[in-house]
C-alpha cells in the first residue's frame, strides 16, 4: 500500500501544495494538478480541495519558470514568445526543462520511490499550457498513466511524430474545450489521437477554454475520474495484489 507524500520528501526547490483525501482515507492514487500559463499553484489548491476525490492525494505544482518582466506567475515552457498577430505569449515552446524536473523529482525519486505508487495510479490534471505540460510528461515518462485531464491544452509540437516512431501511449486522455477561440481544433484533435491509444473530446457550447463553470461542463471530467481512480475499500490489509 502505497503511503501518502510529505513535503519534506520533495527537494526545496520545488513549489508545491498536498491536499490528502477526505476523510482520513488512505491514498491509493495521486492527482497532478499542473496550473495555466502566468498561474500559481494557490489556484489549483482550492479546485483540489473542492473535488475532494475518494482515496485521492493532490499534488498541486507551480511550473518552475517565473514570467519576465515582473508580469507575476509562472510559465511551463522551455522559453517564452510572444505571438505579434494575437499579441499573446505562446503556448507552445518546449517542455523539456519541466518535464524532466516531474518525471525525475517528483515522480520517480518521490512518488515512486519513496512512497511506493506506480504509474497506473497518478493521474494528470491540466489547464491551457499545464494541459500541454501533462501530455508532455506522459509522453516523456513512456509508460501507462492513470489518466490526463487537459482543458485547452493540446499535443506540443515537438511531440507530434511520436506515435509514428514509439507507437501509441496507453494513457487514456480526456480533453475540453470551448466552441470557438479554442486551441482543441479538430488538426489537434487528429495529432492526439496519433500520439495515445484512447482520446475523448468534450467540447462545451460557448467560446474560449476557460475552466468548467457549472455542472454540465464538469460531468465529462467526474465520470472520467469515476472510471479511472482506483480503490482499495473494502479490500483486507493483508491482501495479496495478483498481476
Amino acid at each position: 500500500m502505497p503511503r501518502q507524500p510529505e513535503k519534506s520528501d520533495f527537494q526545496p526547490h520545488l513549489q508545491l501544495s498536498i491536499v490528502p483525501p477526505p476523510a482520513s482515507q488512505s491514498p491509493v492514487n495521486v492527482l497532478l494538478l499542473l496550473h495555466g500559463l502566468g498561474d500559481t499553484e494557490d489556484s489549483f489548491t482550492q479546485l483540489a480541495r473542492q473535488l475532494a476525490l475518494p482515496e485521492t492525494v493532490c499534488i498541486c505544482v507551480q511550473a518552475p519558470s517565473p514570467l519576465p518582466f515582473d508580469l507575476g506567475g509562472f510559465h511551463w515552457g522551455d522559453d517564452i514568445t510572444f505571438d505579434q498577430s494575437k499579441g499573446t505569449m505562446d503556448y507552445d515552446t518546449g517542455f523539456e526543462k519541466s518535464s524532466r524536473v516531474i518525471k525525475e523529482d517528483i515522480i520517480e525519486k518521490v512518488l515512486h520511490q519513496i512512497c511506493g505508487y506506480k504509474p497506473r495510479n497518478i493521474l494528470f490534471f491540466g489547464f491551457g499550457q499545464g494541459g500541454m505540460a501533462a501530455i508532455a510528461i506522459v509522453l516523456a515518462c513512456k509508460a501507462e498513466f492513470g489518466g490526463i485531464i487537459s482543458i485547452g491544452g493540446s499535443l506540443p509540437s515537438n511531440h507530434q511524430n511520436t506515435s509514428d516512431k514509439e507507437g501509441k501511449n496507453q494513457t487514456p486522455v480526456v480533453v475540453l474545450g470551448g466552441s470557438s477561440q479554442t486551441l482543441i481544433t479538430q488538426s489537434a484533435l487528429t495529432s492526439m489521437k496519433k500520439a495515445f491509444q484512447s482520446t475523448e473530446y468534450t467540447k462545451w457550447p460557448r467560446p474560449g477554454d476557460g475552466m468548467p463553470r457549472n455542472r454540465d461542463e464538469m460531468l465529462p471530467i467526474m465520470k472520467f475520474f469515476a472510471r479511472r481512480l482506483q480503490s482499495k475499500s473494502g479490500v483486507p490489509d493483508d491482501a495479496v495484489e495478483v498481476g
